[in-house]
């Protein structure tokens, strides 16, 4: 996945952004608006984990797509 596509197309990819992590809330979505950093942040923040487990995360949801 290109974070720079993600972010021209973020209607798109927020979809997909919610299926891996239903636990982010729309608005949430909307203000992470296809910035990695963002949804790093709120990653660890609504799942109570380390920044690494939630770079980790992203990294695997990268792969898929």
């Amino acid at each position: 996945m290109n974070w720079n596509q993600a972010k021209g197309n973020w209607k798109q990819f927020k979809g997909k952004v919610k299926e891996q992590w239903g636990e982010i809330t729309d608005d949430e979505i909307d203000i992470i608006a296809g910035r990695r950093d963002q949804l790093l942040g709120t990653i660890q923040k609504n799942y109570g984990i380390t920044a690494e487990e939630a770079e980790r995360q992203i990294k695997e949801f990268e792969k898929r797509d």
